[in-house]
């Protein structure tokens, strides 16, 4: 597990996510020519709020690799 750290609605908030998912994170983020940060907090957003935001992001990943 590696520790994320980014700002979300003007707060800092660290995620703790698999470094597999860091990564594809990050080539998404590249591939979309978006920050990681915007890339997260849309999910944040677009998440159900009984799914924690490591779980959403798991989650958004695999479909992203899906479509």
């Amino acid at each position: 597990m590696k520790k994320l750290s980014v700002s979300l609605s003007g707060h800092r908030t660290s995620i703790s996510l698999e470094s597999e998912f860091i990564t594809a994170l990050h080539d998404i983020a590249r591939q979309q020519n978006k920050s990681i940060a915007s890339l997260i907090e849309h999910i944040d957003d677009n998440r159900t709020p009984d799914t924690n935001l490591s779980s959403a992001i798991r989650v958004w990943i695999l479909n992203q690799y899906k479509k």
